[in-house]
């Protein structure tokens, strides 16, 4: 059963970044960059004529599969995790090139190529705080492994605490197959005081009260998003979303990963953890099977080299 639910781990995680609004804008860099130029046009002219129709990706005479449902950053940074679980971690990181990436990692990546060594590739960050490693954690926790030092090559703080909380959450359950164990898990990794384990605890009470995922929505959004900065991909608020969700639907993923989508500002990465936690919970045969298919394909998008490979076989390998 720990195998179908590892593949419920990864498959879950592409469903949901697949779920999320950016993952079409993330898929349109296969486009010409003249079509993402037009787009910015557009976006401009309706400020500008307080026209209310705002452009979406689209491919005009370009071919339109990249902007079809499917998974495209966090999917991707798995994978390439996945198959480099075993490398020196900044070692790894040190080989990428022309890569797309978060800010942690673009940065990190800068460090590593100046001789700034683990952790303070991660520490000095201006984008310490985003949840990078917490992505990648999900092929830690779902093979058993800790990922402080994976997480310290991007990460600091409140990033490297996201990492480790997801890793414990998706290692229970992948063993147990209950939310509530593995949310307990992920709150042994994150001391109180802290800024993501302060939210996770806010995150959880929100949840609780309303009793419902969607139900949960308006709680959340009021709780834990300030709406001041662009700072969409805080582990802080990324990861405690994925925790409170996954529990009040049970570890459910049809339930969990569609109101996750609905916090816009968080819809970068909070559908995609939310979908590992809860793929792991039910297993690779919970994941609604029209969205097999579309999520099991990856892009390169972010990772040339991982263009067209199939996520579920490249796990079944590991796993």
């Amino acid at each position: 059963m720990s195998g179908d639910r590892i593949k419920g781990a990864f498959a879950g995680l592409a469903v949901g970044d697949a779920a999320g609004w950016p993952s079409a804008r993330h898929r349109a860099a296969l486009h010409a960059p003249w079509s993402r130029r037009l787009h910015r046009e557009l976006d401009a002219f309706a400020e500008e004529h307080r026209v209310t129709t705002l452009p979406v990706p689209f491919a005009l005479n370009q071919p339109v599969a990249p902007l079809r449902i499917g998974p495209s950053d966090d999917a991707e940074w798995l994978a390439w995790t996945a198959l480099t679980i075993d490398r020196p971690r900044a070692e790894a990181f040190r080989e990428l090139t022309d890569v797309r990436a978060r800010i942690s990692v673009a940065t990190a990546l800068d460090n590593l190529a100046k001789g700034v060594e683990p952790p303070a590739s991660g520490h000095d960050n201006p984008h310490h705080f985003d949840d990078a490693a917490a992505i990648r954690a999900v092929a830690f926790g779902a093979l058993g492994r800790d990922p402080t030092r994976d997480a310290q090559v991007t990460n600091a703080g409140d990033g490297v605490l996201g990492a480790r909380a997801m890793a414990a959450a998706v290692a229970e359950a992948v063993a147990s197959g209950d939310a509530v164990r593995a949310v307990e898990a992920a709150l042994a990794e994150l001391p109180g005081d802290t800024a993501i384990g302060h939210n996770a605890r806010l995150a959880l009470a929100a949840a609780r009260a309303a009793g419902d995922p969607f139900g949960a929505i308006p709680a959340l959004d009021a709780a834990l998003l300030d709406h001041v900065y662009s700072y969409g991909v805080g582990a802080a608020q990324t990861v405690p979303v994925a925790l409170a969700l996954a529990e009040v639907a049970g570890g459910e993923l049809g339930r969990a990963v569609p109101a996750a989508a609905c916090l816009a500002p968080l819809a970068d990465s909070a559908p995609a953890l939310t979908g590992a936690l809860t793929g792991a919970c039910g297993g690779y045969d919970a994941i609604p099977e029209g969205w097999i298919a579309p999520a099991r394909t990856l892009a390169g998008c972010c990772l040339p080299d991982l263009a067209g490979r199939d996520l579920i076989e490249l796990v079944e390998g590991i796993a």
